[in-house]
């Protein structure tokens, strides 16, 4: 078993190592001015990097961990003490994936709830139309957000900004432009940049403008994390190796990966394979997955490219009409029929294609064409084979993302990461629980580039969760989708507490993460 030992002489500690070595105590010596804010006592410390979980104190001053040990809490002086006896302590959960707007809803409690104590936003190639993030990371910083937000430029929202809009074959002017915008960006502290090739305007990108910006981003040291082109069974292979393309230059990630139609253990290995072939090769690829078979995104998804912007939808209708309904109702059905897609927006939240059909008395792809159209609502597809995204989830490059928000009516948002522990963990013994804390922690903060989290450490960042393991419950359901998750005992956000035994904190202590 492992203790570690940290001597922090500026701050006046004294380690003793007592006989045997596998036992350690460590006592501080008394100084008039050393004070801590808070200890965390008597639990079981998992890193974060992988390692067994071992006994020990962490003693947190201000916003850092300053030490690791056996502490005497006679010997010191401590603003506030948690017991952790029976409990495990861990790094902060961090999301590689998720939405959300802090200027709008910063509290962010469904992320605190299930333990994630950073997110990452700007995602699937959509970013704050801002030409400079940051103005926006700053206003983001005033109001104080309730988690650390990790800040990526959306390649979708570069094109519109450099006028390149929906054209499939930019110049080199506009290429220029994007370039200039997005160093831009990645010099105000994003840490990356994203790509939702599946979506408008994205969709139009061709591979000699995703290779230039992929050049920029590496440059600057930095992650392309892509919504790649088409993630059906058929077409996913194609689209992973065009990002792969672009880790000639930088790092990639496949955001949210999963394979849909596809079933089985031995189709997710192919994909893995093909990734594994990939690093071999010296690309530097990740991917993220959440635990859900459900996707959830805009209605648009079922939509042919020629009835979206910029093209004139209601000239599409009334000229090709016939066509139009066919596609939708090939697509949908291919796409496990209408009941399996299930509307959350207004009026329509709740209900799948198949009982809207019954209710309005009419066929799903004329409710489609004609009251829901493609920008109308979003919702959740059942599309995805729970033994192939399993394999995902166990594979040590893959990571943990909710790609959830406060609002989105889908189970993930509110229930990822207890779901990760309550089903994977605790019920089916997919992942221990030390590994799936570091697909937690320390690899998308390594992934990423956060420095100063992911991990328990001296020096790191304070944040930190105390919970048992067995307790840990998600309660969202497709259902009610914006019930909390249970069973976090303490949150622990830049050293102050956030959330502790079910009652959150009437103040945020969140930060802008910056990457420089």
């Amino acid at each position: 078993m492992r203790i570690l030992l940290f001597l922090l002489a500026s701050l006046g500690l004294k380690a003793c190592v007592q006989s045997p070595p596998s036992e350690f105590e460590i006592f501080v010596e008394q100084h008039p001015e050393q004070s801590f804010d808070l200890l965390i006592q008597g639990g079981e410390v998992i890193d974060g990097l992988g390692e067994e979980a071992y006994p020990a104190d962490i003693l947190v001053s201000a916003d850092s961990i300053v030490f690791i040990g056996l502490v005497d809490t006679t010997l010191v002086s401590i603003r506030r003490i948690i017991n952790a006896e029976e409990k495990t302590v861990t790094p902060g959960f961090i999301d590689m994936h998720s939405h959300g707007n802090p200027l709008e809803t910063p509290d962010f409690q469904n992320f605190l709830a299930m333990g994630a104590t950073t997110i990452s936003l700007g995602k699937d190639g959509s970013s704050p139309n801002y030409e400079d993030l940051g103005e926006w990371m700053q206003l983001v910083e005033d109001t104080i957000p309730g988690v650390n937000i990790a800040m990526f430029v959306g390649h979708g929202t570069l094109r519109m900004q450099s006028g390149i809009n929906y054209s499939p074959r930019p110049t080199e002017g506009q290429l220029g432009l994007m370039g200039d915008l997005l160093r831009k960006n990645l010099d105000a502290g994003c840490f990356g940049m994203t790509t939702g090739l599946e979506y408008i305007p994205g969709f139009y990108a061709p591979a000699y403008e995703l290779e230039y910006l992929a050049e920029i981003v590496g440059e600057e040291g930095k992650l392309i994390t892509s919504h790649v082109r088409n993630e059906d069974n058929n077409e996913v292979e194609t689209s992973i190796q065009e990002l792969l393309k672009q880790g000639q230059y930088c790092l990639v990630n496949v955001s949210h990966m999963k394979v849909v139609y596809g079933k089985g253990k031995n189709r997710a290995e192919e994909i893995l394979k093909l990734l594994g072939e990939a690093r071999q090769a010296g690309v530097q690829v990740t991917a993220d997955v959440y635990p859900y078979t459900a996707s959830y995104t805009g209605i648009g998804i079922l939509f042919p490219e020629w009835a979206k912007p910029p093209n004139n939808y209601a000239r599409v209708v009334a000229t090709r009409r016939a066509e139009l309904e066919e596609f939708l109702r090939d697509k949908v059905n291919s796409r496990n029929g209408p009941e399996a897609t299930l509307l959350g927006t207004a009026p329509y939240a709740g209900k799948t294609l198949a009982q809207l059909a019954e209710e309005m008395n009419k066929p799903f792809e004329d409710i489609l064409i004609d009251d829901i159209k493609p920008g109308g609502a979003s919702g959740a597809y059942f599309v995805m084979n729970d033994t192939l995204q399993s394999r995902f989830i166990a594979d040590p490059w893959v990571m943990i993302s909710s790609d959830g928000s406060p609002t989105s009516r889908h189970p993930r948002g509110h229930g990822t990461f207890a779901r990760i522990v309550e089903k994977f963990v605790v019920q089916d013994s997919i992942l221990t629980l030390t590994e799936a804390v570091r697909k937690m922690t320390s690899l998308p903060a390594q992934t990423m580039g956060i420095i100063d989290r992911g991990m328990l450490a001296v020096g790191k960042k304070a944040d930190i969760l105390v919970f048992d393991p067995q307790q840990v419950h998600e309660t969202a359901t497709y259902e009610n989708p914006f019930q909390l998750a249970e069973g976090m005992d303490y949150v622990i956000v830049n050293g102050e507490i956030s959330l502790e035994n079910g009652e959150f904190s009437t103040q945020r202590y969140g930060q802008m993460l910056r990457k420089q």
